[in-house]
């Protein structure tokens, strides 16, 4: 189940968002094109990734933010940007400029240290937007609950687009994060759940304040739960479904 766009696309040019994207994007290549063999890569990752064990030291505290920055492979920065791009702009509006980019930057530290409680003593790096991001869907869920967003979902041989709104889809990502966060070894690295679900705890949190000034319920009623500007309407398809 792969979001791929809103129906409320801001109307303003989310320039956060885009150079956020840019700057990921820009860091990843010129680790592609400059960081040539496992020595280079285990350094540059010793410097900037968060690994627990130095935290636990007192060691590299600058990694926090600096971690939100890089990514571990191609898939792992798609992801990460096509969440950003689909529920980053719509919030970036709501905030502002420089209050989004704090509330980014904020959400993405606190998440790595809910990830860092979880395994303190870890030596294996951490590293991605993805807690930033989580905290991004976090402020998403609680001011535009009834946003409309595009799945693909796919299954071997059947695969189809989707609206449906934002809490459900949001929802139930949250509730695979939480999952996965109590089945699942943190210690032995993999995907940070901890910094998923932490990091979308404290985005909804943090956004609390601007969804009680903007009038809490009220603006609920008044925008009907969607971002306020109308919806974009997407062309269909013009593929021909064939039946068996």
């Amino acid at each position: 189940m792969l979001p791929i766009r809103d129906h409320n696309p801001s109307e303003r040019t989310p320039y956060v968002t885009l150079t956020l994207i840019v700057v990921n994007v820009a860091i990843f290549l010129w680790g592609i094109a400059f960081v040539q063999n496992d020595q280079a890569l285990g350094q540059l990752y010793y410097d900037y990734a968060l690994i627990p064990l130095r935290l636990s030291h007192g060691e590299n505290y600058p990694a926090l933010i600096t971690s939100i920055f890089l990514h571990g492979g191609f898939m792992h920065l798609a992801g990460n940007m096509l969440f950003l791009w689909i529920f980053g702009d719509n919030l970036e509006e709501e905030m502002g400029h420089l209050p989004f980019l704090l509330f980014y930057v904020i959400c993405g530290v606190l998440a790595s240290l809910v990830q860092f409680s979880a395994a303190p003593t870890s030596p294996i790096p951490t590293v991605g937007a993805s807690g930033a991001i989580a905290g991004v869907m976090g402020g998403y869920l609680l001011l535009f609950p009834k946003a409309r967003v595009d799945i693909f979902v796919f299954f071997i041989v059947f695969f189809r687009i989707f609206p449906i709104p934002a809490w459900l889809m949001l929802g139930l990502w949250f509730a695979l994060q939480l999952f996965n966060g109590f089945s699942v070894d943190v210690s032995g690295g993999g995907v940070a759940y901890w910094a998923h679900a932490g990091g979308f705890v404290i985005g909804f949190i943090a956004s609390i304040p601007l969804w009680i000034k903007r009038g809490s319920t009220a603006f609920w009623k008044r925008t009907e739960g969607h971002p306020p500007h109308p919806e974009t309407v997407y062309a269909r398809s013009n593929v021909p479904l064939v039946r068996r």
